[in-house]
């Protein structure tokens, strides 16, 4: 489950590797749970026929989902949920990320890397605490992360965007299957082929589990790094 992650800096990295465009990135780039943060979708003026719609648009909003249906004398629980990973097996039917599946409301979240623990140092005697671990692609090029996102009203009744990003089984995964606690199940976040952007976005409700399959390991990098706080 990733609970950190560095998100993109740039917007001309947005406009070169996902297509997108939107309003002006956050200042922090360094992400962690309910942190505003930018991901990119379809416009939700997408199917009006007008051609000025683009075909991508980046926005700001929430990492870690709010239902949409949620009641205002709840929101402060629901804002402590840890939502901001889904699991792919079960997002379909829980009542935070259902609606966000049924209506294919499909997003992609650009980073630069994720962290993930590592417990085999602590395992082995060698540190009392797991090592943070970074992750990127191999060839430079940022991550696209698949994810859902929805819409909330906050207590000011006004409308309110938030974001999750789908996890896999890791526990076969020749890579992420060393990270995490010993005894515990290994999950990774899905990460897109730029290939599959494109239809990650647009395809049939009934074919999103398609896109969630593991990324080549040989493609990403691992390097410990000195532990970051929030």
């Amino acid at each position: 489950m990733c609970s950190h992650y560095t998100a993109l800096k740039k917007q001309a990295q947005l406009e070169k590797y996902f297509r997108a465009r939107g309003i002006p990135l956050p200042p922090k780039s360094d992400m962690w749970p309910r942190y505003a943060g930018p991901f990119i979708r379809r416009p939700l003026e997408h199917d009006a026929g007008d051609e000025a719609v683009p075909e991508r648009e980046t926005v700001v909003g929430r990492w870690g989902m709010v239902a949409p249906g949620t009641a205002p004398e709840k929101l402060k629980d629901a804002e402590k949920l840890p939502t901001f990973n889904a699991k792919s097996e079960t997002a379909s039917k829980l009542w935070t990320f259902r609606l966000a599946w049924q209506h294919g409301r499909r997003c992609i979240i650009p980073a630069e890397a994720i962290f993930e623990p590592d417990w085999r140092p602590v395992y082995e005697g060698k540190t009392k605490n797991p090592v943070p671990t970074r992750f990127s692609r191999a060839d430079g090029a940022p991550l696209g992360i698949a994810g859902l996102w929805d819409r909330y009203r906050d207590a000011a009744g006004q409308w309110q965007e938030s974001y999750t990003m789908l996890t896999i089984n890791a526990d076969q995964d020749p890579l992420f299957k060393h990270y995490h606690q010993a005894g515990k199940e290994k999950r990774m976040v899905v990460i897109l082929p730029e290939g599959a952007y494109e239809d990650w976005l647009t395809a049939p409700v009934a074919d999103t589990r398609e896109f969630l399959v593991p990324y080549p390991a040989d493609r990403l990098v691992a390097e410990p790094v000195e532990k970051a706080e929030p």
